[in-house]
């Protein structure tokens, strides 16, 4: 470790035990060094640990190896990231690209009895200011220089996420001996066509002996070589001469079962074998399961411009969808479980779409299979965001390098359905005057538009790319145009108040979000004995986004009372991001086909903050995540401004017609009604029906007092318009009844209701962090009832379950006469 003069001398004397995989924060904190980050203002305390270098070392026994033609390798799976590989004083290469995994032979570095292997990794900032340095800088979304390495960008600190750049052996580790030849690469192409499945393996191999095409330098050690493909029971095989190193093989499945989006349909997968032999001699083997389905992008243009509609099994699918971000600024540390909670919590809000995130990470083999299993289909974007890209070497041959990788290994997953180039460059490049900085300096552009479509058009020709997120298609186009391809709104919660959603008419919106605080247990537990108050330090922390605090203020202004504490602020601002997000979602999945995808930001955190997720990040459900599983139903019924007056629009994304009628009323606060229209429903599968209001039903004279209510009797849930904004109606002092009673694994909580209660909210986690509740954001009129369900392992204060700050509802703030 060189000197830093702000490496505590604890640490700096100290040889710390390690687990790999892993990294050096979390180590010293599994030794007691530093205290977590995650907690208080931690973070700002150790920004040390990214400007230091590291060493991890071990020593082994080794009894034999690279004897008898026995190839010994070393497989890094992935180094974090700045690293120089020693085994016994030999250096067997050095690395600078978190995002690939590296072989190195061993084999004449191998001693028997003890080896000692050392992985130094040199700090992450001062190898990428040295690249600045060396190419010139270039523009950059934030003051760190993550845009001239190959890293987790999001480390480097975003606006929902702390600074801790990493070092470590963040994924396996481990010697693998072989002999004669093994699997390199295994390339599954799946396509169906005509009720008939074909998977085409290309394979290609390493051999011992070093040959390659053509190159057979006659060695006793080359024989043939026969690869085997097998699936659903069907075998393809081929033989590979000596010396020869490529192969390809077909399978086909006549009719094949077809893996549909969840929603659509079943996901069922078949095991695909491929075995690499030497006469009767198994050498190696590779297994995946597989899933035949088609997928294509439709960006046809028509009178409204030009589509992005993501079509499967030649189905088209409106996309419902979540961004995801790293679930932890330690990737090491998101096991399967939690992946598997994470995605379960998306499915269950009725997602069928995930993007993953362009300043992430390629996401693990786990994530996706638990994609593949829940048919959650994906876009993956390649890793680069908000800034420009230096396309010099040594970057250029480390992206190819890394896009090859990684489009080979997810190609076999049926969720991915979508490659992205990267998020928000090409806008930057646009709009953000990055043209009169970069001069004639490299920016990224060879990699989206002519690099990366020719890796996936090589190595997984049968996805989509779209060279950014957002394009349209075109260079004579703007970027973020929404008439053409896929867009982001950020003007909204950057500028505008959340009715403004409605001024947009896009084909698809790849990212749009409102921010909200974290779970109150979450923000108690990240701030132990710390004040919780709206404007306190501890709590600014939590606020990464620039003007956070105050765009949150503005966004409350527009539509709900002042906050007269932290309770109500937290409650409010809370359901200030459920409110805009839905009115966001329904506005587009009305607009069905002219729109096709609705892609919120974002699904996850990482750590406690304040931000645009629907699950924070120590897994709670914050009430944005109870309305996405309502927008997105797939019987939406909802009532929207159009031309002239209130419309209600009935959205069917199921595959059986919707029938039945709704009836829309006009009542007042009190529950009496003004005005009924009934509407004859008849949807088919896959679209929406649009009905005006007549004038007496949908406009008010009374718009403080009255409110509408369209109710399907039970085929979806009901819709609400209120003609005034909360901070304006005319509520009675709110009334009701509670009670509680035990159930299985908890207790239910009965609201019965004297006086409209709108958007009731209980908050378990106040009493037991480890609550959960079924349900949030409950409007209910007069003499109506509804249960909540909380699953808690504790007892519960009945009086604390059914009063403020526990449970909530808008009109509380109405003083009692």
């Amino acid at each position: 470790m060189p000197e830093n003069p702000e490496v505590p001398e604890s640490v700096a004397s100290a040889r710390v035990p390690a687990t790999v995989p892993g990294c050096v924060h979390t180590d010293l904190l599994a030794a007691g060094l530093v205290p977590d980050p995650y907690l208080d203002e931690h973070e700002l305390a150790l920004a040390w640990i990214g400007r230091t270098d590291w060493c991890y070392e071990t020593t082994f026994q080794w009894a034999a190896g690279g004897r008898n033609g026995e190839r010994v390798e070393l497989v890094c799976a992935g180094l974090d990231t700045v690293a120089t590989v020693v085994l016994n004083d030999v250096v067997l290469g050095r690395t600078a690209n978190m995002h690939r995994s590296y072989r190195f032979d061993v084999s004449g570095a191998l001693r028997i009895g003890d080896n000692v292997l050392r992985v130094r990794f040199d700090s992450a900032y001062r190898y990428a200011e040295e690249q600045r340095e060396r190419l010139g800088g270039r523009p950059n979304a934030y003051p760190t220089p993550f845009n001239f390495i190959r890293k987790m960008a999001c480390n480097f600190g975003w606006d929902w996420g702390p600074e801790l750049v990493t070092a470590g052996i963040w994924q396996e580790i481990g010697l693998r001996t072989w002999r004669t030849a093994r699997l390199a690469e295994v390339r599954p192409q799946v396509t169906v066509a005509d009720a008939e499945g074909r998977v085409t393996v290309r394979v290609e191999v390493d051999r011992a002996d070093g040959e390659s095409d053509g190159e057979s330098d006659g060695k006793s050690g080359a024989e043939p070589l026969t690869v085997r493909a097998t699936v659903a029971g069907e075998v393809a095989e081929t033989v590979l001469a000596a010396g020869q190193r490529t192969a390809e093989l077909a399978v086909t499945v006549a009719d094949p079962e077809l893996w549909w989006p969840r929603g659509y349909g079943e996901q069922p997968r078949y095991p695909l074998t491929v075995t690499l032999h030497a006469g009767d001699r198994e050498l190696d083997g590779w297994q995946r399961k597989i899933g035949f389905r088609s997928v294509r992008l439709d960006t046809a243009p028509d009178e409204h411009g030009s589509a992005f509609t993501v079509v499967v099994n030649d189905l088209p699918v409106f996309v419902r969808g979540v961004n995801w971000i790293p679930d932890d600024c330690f990737p090491h540390r998101v096991t399967r479980q939690r992946y598997a909670e994470r995605l379960r919590q998306a499915a269950e809000a009725n997602v069928n779409f995930l993007r993953v995130w362009g300043g992430g990470r390629y996401e693990s083999e786990d994530f996706y299979d638990l994609a593949d299993e829940l048919g959650l289909l994906v876009g993956q974007d390649f890793l680069f965001a908000c800034a420009a890209y230096p396309e010099e070497e040594p970057f250029r041959s480390e992206v190819r390098a890394e896009a090859v990788e990684q489009v080979v290994r997810l190609a076999s997953h049926p969720s991915l359905v979508l490659w992205f180039g990267n998020n928000e460059n090409i806008w930057g490049w646009h709009d953000w005057g990055w043209q009169a900085e970069l001069a004639d300096r490299s920016w990224g552009a060879g990699y989206y538009f002519e690099l990366l479509p020719a890796v996936v058009a090589e190595h997984d020709p049968s996805r989509p790319y779209w060279p950014g997120s957002p394009w349209s298609g075109r260079p004579d186009i703007h970027p973020n145009d929404p008439a053409h391809g896929s867009m982001h709104i950020w003007t909204v919660w950057n500028q505008l108040d959340y009715t403004h959603y409605r001024d947009y008419l896009p084909r698809f919106v790849a990212e749009f979000g409102w921010q909200g605080p974290a779970a109150y247990a979450t923000l108690r537990r990240a701030l132990p004995g710390r004040e919780l108050a709206e404007d306190s330090a501890a709590l600014a922390h939590r606020q990464k986004a620039g003007d956070g605090r105050l765009k949150l203020a503005r966004g409350l202004a527009a539509h709900l009372p002042a906050p007269r504490d932290f309770d109500d602020w937290h409650y409010l601002t809370q359901l200030n991001q459920a409110r805009a997000i839905s009115v966001g979602v329904e506005h587009l999945r009305s607009y069905r086909p002219v729109c096709m995808g609705s892609v919120v930001w974002q699904l996850n955190d990482c750590w406690p903050v304040t931000s645009w997720a629907a699950v924070d990040g120590d897994g709670r459900r914050k009430p944005l995540w109870y309305a996405l599983r309502r927008a997105y139903a797939d019987r939406l019924l909802t009532i929207q401004p159009r031309q002239g007056g209130l419309a209600l629009v009935a959205v069917n994304d199921g595959g059986a017609p919707w029938t039945g009628r709704v009836d829309v009323t006009r009542l007042t606060l009190a529950g009496e009604p003004r005005g009924k229209a009934t509407v004859a429903l008849s949807v088919p599968p896959y679209s929406e029906l649009t009905w005006p209001l007549p004038a007496d039903v949908g406009s008010s004279d009374d718009p403080r007092s009255e409110l509408l209510v369209a109710d399907p009797g039970g085929t979806a849930e009901r819709a609400f318009w209120f003609f005034a904004e909360d901070r304006e109606a005319a509520y009675p002092p709110a009334d009701y009844d509670a009670t509680v009673e035990p159930a299985p694994d908890g207790v239910r909580v009965r609201v019965t209701a004297r006086t409209i209660l709108r958007d009731l909210v209980l908050a378990p986690d106040r009493l037991d962090p480890a609550a959960e509740v079924d349900e949030a954001l409950v409007t209910l009129l007069p003499g109506e009832s509804t249960t909540f369900t909380v699953r808690s392992a504790v007892a519960l204060d009945p009086a604390a379950l059914t009063t403020r700050p526990v449970l909530r509802y808008v009109n509380d703030m109405v003083p009692k006469q």
